[in-house]
């Protein structure tokens, strides 16, 4: 079972940062492919960021050129450095781990509100 868990949410202004990042458990942290979603009020949760165990990325449109996903294995974390926040960001934050091996797992989430 994998363990998932979030943090570095917060409250920031327009134009601010932020960095979550996701502890998993376990020594096969380096086999999932890794993303962050987000879900805001009255929404589906949709991808904002994905990075494979090779250690490729993907982005949401959205977030291109704004957010950068990184993964240290040695540490068994992965992290999302948000820039330029926008109001449009404010929503709970989700870590995910996958592999066609274990599956998906999920964090409870962390809240992250853009507000002047």
């Amino acid at each position: 079972q994998v363990q998932l868990v979030e943090s570095g949410g917060g409250l920031v202004q327009p134009g601010g940062s932020l960095r979550l990042s996701c502890a998993a458990s376990g020594s096969i942290f380096s086999i999932f492919t890794m993303g962050w979603y987000r879900q805001a009020p009255g929404k589906e949760r949709v991808l904002v960021a994905r990075i494979y165990n090779g250690g490729s990325t993907d982005y949401a449109e959205s977030v291109k050129g704004r957010f950068t996903i990184s993964r240290d294995n040695a540490k068994n974390t992965v992290y999302l450095q948000m820039d330029s926040l926008k109001l449009d960001d404010t929503a709970v934050y989700y870590c995910n781990s996958y592999s066609p091996a274990y599956g998906n797992h999920w964090g409870k989430g962390t809240l992250v509100t853009v507000s002047s």
